[in-house]
């Protein structure tokens, strides 16, 4: 990879590594395992990303031809310089990302969509053991009225079957 091209790759994993919300999404897992899967797979993107920054942001250092002329000889050292200097190191091209890209900010479209389903299923679950531990500390001493006061839909339901002689049978 010639040392722009390693420089490109730096600059953009320093930004993806700004652009993760990692403690936003810390405070989304629910059990032990999965933060510590988590807090796993950061620390691993971390040591990759310091990875291309130490190792392929640096420019190699140049040959210096002439020190190996003295020590070796210039004849074999103007062969292997002309044969280094004669490689071409094919530059990439991404051919991957612009077919993969549209389906990927598909899925972050859905993931989005998802993520807003799952926090209000979240918090209607929320709100209804809410409700059963209410019910839990009051049934004792529940009458029916009060019951059916908190679900007219069961009070309908059953005034409904004894209205049509309907005893469950």
């Amino acid at each position: 990879m010639s040392g722009n091209g390693a420089k490109k790759v730096v600059d953009v994993a320093v930004k993806a590594g700004k652009a993760i919300d990692w403690d936003g999404m810390a405070k989304m897992l629910v059990s032990e395992e999965a933060r510590k899967e988590f807090a796993t797979l950061r620390r691993t993107f971390e040591d990759v990303n310091h990875q291309l920054q130490t190792k392929f942001s640096q420019e190699p250092q140049p040959i210096d031809w002439e020190y190996y002329k003295k020590g070796i000889g210039s004849k074999v050292v103007d062969m292997y310089k002309e044969a280094y200097e004669s490689i071409e190191i094919p530059k990439y091209v991404d051919t991957v990302t612009p077919e993969y890209k549209p389906k990927f900010d598909a899925l972050v479209v859905e993931l989005k969509e998802a993520e807003k389903a799952s926090l209000k299923e979240s918090e209607r679950i929320e709100k209804e053991i809410a409700e059963l531990k209410e019910m839990k500390k009051k049934i004792s001493t529940m009458t029916a009225d009060e019951y059916f006061e908190k679900h007219p839909e069961l009070k309908k339901k059953f005034d409904d079957e004894i209205r049509n002689d309907y005893w469950g049978y």
